[in-house]
C-alpha cells in the first residue's frame, strides 16, 4: 500500500498552497484532521483490546480486528 496516497486521502481537498483563505480557516481544517486521526488511533487501540466475546458481538474476527488495529493513524 502506498502510505503517501493513504495520507493524501485524509487531507481536505480545499487545502491549497495558493489559497487566499484566512489562516484561521486553515487552522480549523488542520485541527479537524488531527482530531479525526486521534479518534481513529484511539478506536483502533480499543478494538485491539476487545476480547473474543465482544468481537463476536460486533461481528468481526480477531484477524479483522488485528488488521484494522495495525493501520497507520492517518488511514481513516
Amino acid at each position: 500500500m502506498n502510505t503517501a496516497a493513504a495520507f493524501a486521502d485524509t487531507v481536505p481537498a480545499h487545502w491549497n498552497a495558493h489559497d487566499d483563505a484566512p489562516v484561521a480557516g486553515w487552522w480549523v481544517s488542520a485541527s479537524n484532521v488531527l482530531v479525526r486521526w486521534l479518534d481513529a488511533s484511539r478506536s483502533r487501540q480499543t478494538l485491539h483490546e476487545l476480547d473474543e466475546h465482544l468481537l463476536r458481538d460486533i461481528g468481526i474476527t480477531r484477524d479483522q480486528a488485528r488488521r484494522e488495529a495495525s493501520k497507520f493513524f492517518w488511514q481513516i
